[in-house]
């Protein structure tokens, strides 16, 4: 097992809290267990887990606020919604409030295992290499090996999905991708597992991010009916 193996699990239910703790800790990962979302917030930012699985209805507030506030407060793990909702402005909201990935109740453990995993891995397992990999997009720098993306010697505070994102499109500057090659690549799922709209989502946040004007991006460029490109 990935050294990156600590998971919070952020469940109100005692019976699901323990079940997930369980199934979990059974693939060799090292779970704990916290019942409210300030309790899971608190945990988060003295003990850092490598990843948090946060389900959207607890007994203290919405998932959607506490994901806002973990990202608020400079965390930048993966973050995996649980939601008992599949209305996809739930999922649009969770993505917004700064999510990595969801997951619509009910689900089988092995595909949670599955998107735990996939998160893990596009989160630290690539970028772990011991040589320097760097790329350089307009007046951005990203170290792969860091896992940073800065402008004029500031750091941009980009999740680990936006980041990969960035990776991924910055490595072929000027090549179309569907949405659908975009899951496949860095989210490692197929499109009929995982909503090509959340695509949407996850660009724009990306854009709000690295673009001087989002609203006229000038790096992650829209090509009408095909996809998402980056500048050359």
């Amino acid at each position: 097992m990935d050294s990156m193996n600590h998971i919070l699990v952020i469940e109100d239910d005692p019976a699901v809290g323990q079940s997930l703790a369980e199934g979990i800790g059974r693939e060799g990962y090292d779970v704990h267990w916290e019942a409210t979302g300030t309790g899971g917030v608190a945990y988060a930012r003295d003990r850092g887990p490598h990843l948090i699985i946060l389900d959207v209805r607890l007994p203290d507030g919405s998932g959607f606020d506490f994901c806002k506030q973990m990202r608020a407060m400079g965390l930048r793990q993966p973050i995996l919604l649980l939601t008992v909702q599949s209305d996809e402005v739930d999922k649009v909201l969770g993505l917004e409030m700064g999510a990595d990935d969801y997951l619509t109740k009910p689900y089988r453990l092995r595909e949670l295992i599955a998107r735990i995993r996939s998160l893990l891995r596009r989160a630290y397992g690539e970028f772990s290499s011991p040589e320097s990999d760097v790329l350089y997009v307009a007046d951005l720098v990203i170290d792969r090996t860091r896992g940073t993306v800065g402008r004029d010697g500031r750091p941009l505070n980009l999740t680990p999905i936006e980041f990969r994102l960035l990776v991924f499109l910055a490595q072929h500057p000027g090549q179309v991708f569907s949405r659908a090659q975009i899951i496949e690549q860095v989210w490692g799922f197929t499109a009929e597992v995982y909503d090509e709209k959340s695509v949407n989502t996850h660009i724009r946040r990306l854009r709000e991010k690295v673009e001087i004007d989002p609203g006229d991006p000038a790096i992650v460029l829209t090509v009408t009916g095909l996809g998402y490109r980056l500048a050359t």
